[in-house]
């Protein structure tokens, strides 16, 4: 982990933005009127996706990938100017948020600047030609970081970015050498020592292939040397799992817990039901209220939270990433809004940040049973992931709580709580502090 990384990142939360889709404008500056609403959400932290040229050769889609890009210093000319770009950080400094944008230094379009200027930095195929390690990604070149003069563009292009923006979201950060990212998280310090980092790790069994083949290839506890926060990808293979029934909820979130004893203390995990390259989760999960337990369960999670725009109105249809392919907000038929504002409420707890976390279920019931015990009470949560009533037991004594979350009266009696199949956060108080 990042000696440095506040802990306070765990009661946060991110939201994520692709300017080419997020309005019928697909600009910089279209995004501006919509920022008191994502503010109003609870954002702290606004993550851009790429936001450089596209490259041409190979494009996928008509619009191409904004990960294929052409110039790491340049402004996507279809999303508005370099004045656009500092107008709408500006505008996101001014709604008390803070910007970061995508870092793609894994790889570039085949036509980017670098490779006219320097081809030296590209890998090489056995018959010599530029390639990549990953065959799908057809649309794009990788970098051969054996070569010390890419590190000083790289970091010094980072540097430059760090005039304007808060921090970065690092595209396959796994793929990158680690000595890379520590010596960019030292320089880059220089010039805002409060950049905060976002690494893309990798599912590990995308990790092992690129090991097997002598590729860099670095696990989650490599990464956290330089990041603040990773992805939640080292467990989402078991999410999916569950989702499609293969495995019951007590052994995902026995997985979660393994998960929780492998990093350092003040590890962060970016916690997330969907984003660009991932379904949305209400193609996923249909009903309403198991939607709205899924909600509460993200939040209660220790780490940041990210949502991922459009994901507050339960929209289905996940953009096009090569394509120009607009949010349908008109026709969103879920408003989660109200919901995401109370749980981020819930989320700057001391408790979440800094509690002693427990995540568990009975076995055949899709309940979570959540708490972070702290000084002296314990925050517990409830989530019926299955939409459905159920019977919960709960080590609290019998009597009446508030669910924060809603409100309403809880009622445990004879230890059992008798829950309406919507999610539950409450706190109970000890008279003496438990024994672990």
């Amino acid at each position: 982990m990042a000696y440095d990384t506040n802990t306070e990142l765990r009661n946060q939360m991110m939201y994520s933005i692709y300017v080419r889709n997020h309005t019928k404008e697909g600009t910089f500056k279209a995004i501006i009127p919509d920022l008191p609403r994502i503010k109003a959400l609870g954002t702290d932290i606004i993550w851009l996706m790429p936001i450089h040229p596209i490259g041409e050769l190979m494009r996928k889609g008509e619009a191409g990938s904004p990960y294929a890009i052409k110039d790491y210093r340049g402004i996507n000319p279809a999303y508005g100017t370099l004045e656009d770009f500092k107008m709408l950080v500006d505008a996101i400094h001014a709604n008390d948020m803070k910007c970061i944008i995508d870092v793609v230094y894994n790889h570039t379009s085949p036509d980017s600047v670098l490779v006219e200027e320097h081809p030296e930095w590209f890998y090489r195929r056995p018959n010599g030609k530029m390639g990549n390690k990953v065959g799908e990604w057809y649309d794009i070149v990788d970098l051969d970081y054996s070569h010390q003069d890419l590190w000083d563009y790289q970091i010094e292009t980072l540097k430059m970015w760090s005039e304007i923006v808060d921090g970065y979201r690092c595209d396959v950060a796994s793929l990158v050498p680690q000595e890379f990212w520590l010596r960019a998280r030292k320089e880059v310090a220089e010039v805002n020592p409060d950049t905060l980092w976002l690494a893309e790790s990798v599912h590990p069994h995308f990790l092992r292939e690129h090991r097997d083949r002598g590729n860099v290839g670095l696990s989650d506890n490599e990464v956290f040397e330089a990041f603040d926060i990773t992805y939640d990808y080292d467990v989402e293979d078991f999410y999916t799992a569950y989702l499609n029934k293969e495995i019951s909820l007590k052994t995902y979130l026995k997985i979660l817990m393994f998960q929780d004893g492998i990093y350092a203390k003040n590890y962060v995990k970016l916690r997330f039901l969907e984003n660009h390259d991932h379904p949305r989760f209400r193609s996923r999960v249909a009903d309403p209220r198991a939607v709205r337990n899924w909600t509460a369960f993200l939040f209660f999670q220790k780490g940041t939270t990210l949502v991922f725009g459009g994901q507050e109105k339960g929209i289905a249809h996940l953009p096009d990433l090569f394509n120009v392919d607009p949010i349908a907000w008109d026709e969103a038929d879920m408003e989660l809004t109200m919901l995401m504002q109370r749980l981020r409420h819930l989320k700057v707890d001391a408790a979440v940040r800094e509690g002693a976390y427990h995540l568990e279920a009975e076995e055949g019931v899709d309940v979570v049973n959540g708490s972070y015990v702290y000084e002296g009470r314990t925050v517990h949560g409830l989530f019926s992931l299955d939409g459905k009533r159920h019977d919960v037991s709960v080590e609290v004594p019998d009597g009446e709580y508030r669910n924060l979350i809603d409100t309403e009266t809880i009622v445990v009696k004879d230890g059992l709580i008798a829950s309406k199949g919507e999610p539950m956060i409450f706190t109970h108080f000890h008279e003496k502090q438990p024994v672990f």
